[in-house]
């Protein structure tokens, strides 16, 4: 089959590999469409390293058909269309037993320990067979629209960790697709205001098409005094900041009203370090948290939003790559040329 084999920083090659055999208790399945994350892209330039081998095959944003079922496999048959959650939880440790279970301390990946969805076809093991991880998709559903749930539940994981709610101001740090997920989900969440921050401008344009209130370039105009002329110079219930850059962070602390929540949802490398003010935090009684990656459930609350048509799926995406063209793909995420490059294998 083929595949585009990650080898190290900066060195993706398209190659015919082994289409995986499976065993009794696996399926394989046929990579109809995959996508590209902004991980893929930290993966690629050597900035995210742990769980990553090399040679390997990554991408875990990914949907298709069954192409074979193992013998001892219950439940899917061939032709059937299935997305997969790629995070595969132990079950049994402390933070799976205390519904932590995408911080698994034992977890497993699909795109990481398990080849993953830039290839022709992909192994679904046992253990994600078990756990529940691979997904009949609705019939409503194309596999364009499907190939955003992994991500989308990411974004819902964020915003129950950043807690938004009916009323709330939303700023939103970040006009990709990812921030654009956000936009969606605090306008579902009944926010009343939603601010997005970006320099690019086509990802403004986009941000307002998928529900921003305000679109704002940080470039030339100040998104602090528009989140206090929209706050009654209060300050905003939730900040999201959907880009991994250290140095932004006490600045959107300091655009927080009292009581407010930072949410620190995109990958950082490892290393870089940003300052932060621990008096506004003291103060100002500031709330800041993480997120990473998904639940199953999770998985199923996204797959119902986008069924629901409650969330725009066209404007997050730019499609008509091959996987021929993934090194393009990639780099055009990391430039910002385009939204979240939608691969058809």
């Amino acid at each position: 089959m083929k595949a585009a084999v990650f080898h190290g920083p900066n060195d993706m090659q398209l190659q015919e590999v082994e289409k995986p055999v499976i065993g009794s208790k696996e399926v394989l399945m046929k990579v109809n469409v995959s996508a590209v994350c902004g991980t893929d892209v930290r993966i690629y330039e050597g900035k995210k390293t742990k769980g990553v081998r090399t040679p390997s095959i990554i991408g875990h944003e990914l949907v298709g058909t069954i192409e074979e079922v193992g013998i001892d496999v219950d439940g899917f048959s061939r032709g059937e269309k299935v997305g997969v959650i790629p995070v595969i939880p132990c079950g049994k440790c402390y933070y799976c037993m205390n519904d932590r279970e995408n911080v698994c301390a034992n977890r497993t990946a699909i795109g990481y320990e398990f080849d993953g969805g830039f290839a022709e076809y992909v192994r679904i093991p046992e253990s994600a067979l078990k756990s529940g991880n691979l997904v009949k998709l609705p019939e409503n559903v194309t596999l364009e629209e499907a190939v955003i749930t992994e991500p989308l539940a990411c974004c819902l994981n964020g915003q129950r960790k950043a807690n938004v709610k009916m009323g709330d101001t939303v700023v939103i740090i970040g006009g990709g697709p990812i921030g654009l997920m956000h936009v969606q989900l605090a306008k579902v969440a009944g926010a009343k205001h939603v601010i997005l921050s970006e320099p690019i401008d086509h990802r403004r344009e986009k941000a307002l098409l998928a529900g921003a209130d305000h679109a704002v370039n940080p470039e030339v105009e100040s998104l602090e005094n528009l989140v206090f002329e929209k706050t009654e110079q209060l300050g905003a219930d939730v900040v999201i900041m959907a880009i991994g850059v250290p140095s932004l962070v006490n600045s959107c602390i300091s655009l927080l009203k009292k009581g407010g929540t930072l949410n620190l949802f995109a990958g950082f490398t490892k290393g870089v370090l940003g300052e932060i003010d621990p008096n506004v935090i003291h103060y100002n009684e500031i709330n800041v948290n993480g997120t990473s990656a998904l639940t199953r459930s999770d998985y199923y609350n996204s797959l119902s939003l986008i069924s629901s048509g409650q969330i725009n799926t066209e404007v997050l995406t730019t499609k008509g790559y091959k996987l021929d063209d993934i090194q393009q793909a990639i780099m055009d995420v990391r430039n910002g040329n385009g939204m979240k490059s939608v691969i058809h294998i």
